[in-house]
């Protein structure tokens, strides 16, 4: 593929990646703001005290499969009909694992409710399988305008559904359905939608192929999820379900924002450095552009929410949720490091190097586990999201050491191309900071007045040096006004 073409379909998958996104994370936003007053903390928590049940078993139906089938550059029908029955396998093992333990994961949390939800929530398995080929068939061919128009409609539809529920007192039912319908609507859409069908063939040469990348693709995977999800089963356990759910209502808004720009990068990305794995000049010049750009952009963004998350918290959720807000606060500065992640590791899985992921996840994981399980004896909760914040970025490090060893961006170079971006956001911060600490005004004027100031410092500093990252990101746009 010619590099203008790579360029074009770059660009086009960016922005409709940023429309499936930006449009998902506006209906996740007003979500957010009816069913917090129509639902309660005790519901979301008893949803997140499933959700690394959930996570887990559908990371053993993929397998790491559907990575290698976009990695690969020249799948084949006996690949793709091998791994679809390969997932539809996996998931009547594990749906029936999760049935036989639903009793068992009620009682360790001492509530009984949570069987019956885990049990019928278990059918997303199925649908997942259902569906993984034909999405990743969409992903490998940059077709993103598909997944974006399906995407949207389906966050429409699944909320006004779950709006209705949630109003006439169905509570965790009502979440659950949303769940269930969020999976299913893009499983039959892209059932027909895709000119594919899995014929009678399994192929035990192709699954060995496949299973040679993907099986450590899968256990990396499995790693990094257990160790993302296991600290809302030790606060589930450890406390009651309401805190957990001020604890879910942080995490879900944090990602909200953390990764609304960091994902319409990197989820066109990764097919696109599989497409120049073996170039590593222009890997290399990719992975600097989106790792400045995303800094550029996230970090003035987590340092603002953390400025005004108060009154954003009470003005969108209510007095209700005024608890989650010290757990947002921490979350943010997790989520900058997690949004650096993505942009290096990938590059590493695209040149294949998924032993390498696994490895190294392994160490980062040990170390993760080690330090949310120290923050919580030491802190209580806060202390374990000060482990997710130091695990964060010493994740991040090694992400950059790996880059800097298979693909040549350097260490040093990469910490000075965001350092920076990182000066100016903290002294924009302590701006609005210290102008909030000596100002008394009311909630939201107060929050006001500390977005004006970082913005005044920020944007000037912008205008003042045009530094690259800025000019990255107009090239971006400027991309995007030449391909109409």
């Amino acid at each position: 593929m010619g590099e203008k073409t790579l360029k074009q379909k770059a660009v086009s998958g960016m922005i409709w990646t940023a429309l499936q996104r930006y449009s998902t994370i506006f209906i996740q936003f007003v979500s957010s703001i009816i069913l917090a007053r129509l639902l309660t903390p005790y519901d979301y928590g008893c949803i997140g005290m499933l959700m690394i049940f959930m996570v887990l078993a559908e990371s053993f139906i993929d397998g790491g499969f559907g990575s290698a089938l976009i990695q690969k550059k020249c799948p084949t029908q006996e690949d793709y009909s091998t791994i679809f029955f390969w997932n539809l396998g996996m998931a009547v093992l594990l749906y029936a694992v999760l049935y036989l333990s639903a009793p068992a994961i009620a009682r360790f949390y001492n509530i009984p409710l949570l069987c019956d939800v885990l049990r019928i929530q278990g059918v997303i398995l199925f649908i997942y399988a259902f569906n993984i080929v034909q999405r990743n068939q969409l992903q490998k061919k940059l077709n993103f305008k598909v997944l974006s128009v399906v995407t949207i409609s389906t966050s429409i539809i699944s909320l006004m559904v779950t709006m209705m529920m949630a109003y006439h007192g169905f509570g965790v039912w009502a979440l659950v359905t949303q769940n269930i319908l969020s999976a299913t609507i893009p499983a039959l859409v892209f059932w027909f939608y895709v000119n594919w069908r899995p014929q009678l063939i399994f192929s035990w040469k192709s699954f060995r192929e496949l299973f040679s990348f993907g099986f450590y693709m899968f256990l990396t995977h499995l790693v990094n999820q257990f160790s993302q999800q296991i600290r809302g089963l030790l606060i589930g356990k450890v406390y009651s379900p309401e805190i957990m759910g001020y604890y879910s209502k942080a995490n879900h808004t944090e990602r909200m924002a953390s990764q609304s720009i960091s994902q319409v990068l990197t989820q066109v990305t990764y097919p696109l450095y599989a497409e120049v794995q073996d170039d590593k000049k222009r890997l290399k010049e990719m992975i600097q552009k989106l790792s400045s750009s995303i800094a550029f952009l996230t970090f003035p963004l987590m340092f603002i929410l953390i400025l005004v998350a108060k009154p954003l918290f009470i003005l969108l959720y209510s007095d209700r949720w005024i608890n989650s807000v010290p757990f947002f606060q921490i979350l943010c500065l997790a989520g900058l490091g997690i949004c650096l992640q993505s942009v290096n590791l990938q590059a590493i899985s695209a040149i294949g190097k998924s032993r390498v992921m696994f490895v190294w996840a392994m160490v980062k994981q040990g170390l993760g586990l080690t330090l949310v399980i120290s923050g919580l004896f030491w802190g209580g909760i806060q202390g374990l999201l000060w482990g997710c914040v130091a695990h964060s970025w010493i994740c991040t490090l090694i992400n950059i050491m790996l880059v800097s060893k298979y693909i040549g961006y350097k260490t040093t170079r990469q910490l000075w191309d965001i350092f920076p971006i990182a000066v100016v956001t903290i002294v924009s911060f302590g701006g609005g900071y210290v102008t909030g600490h000596y100002v008394h005004w009311g909630l939201y004027e107060d929050g006001l007045l500390k977005f004006l100031v970082f913005s005044l410092i920020y944007v000037g500093w912008v205008l003042m040096f045009q530094p690259m990252p800025y000019k990255y990101v107009k090239e971006i746009v400027w991309s995007k006004k030449n391909l109409r």
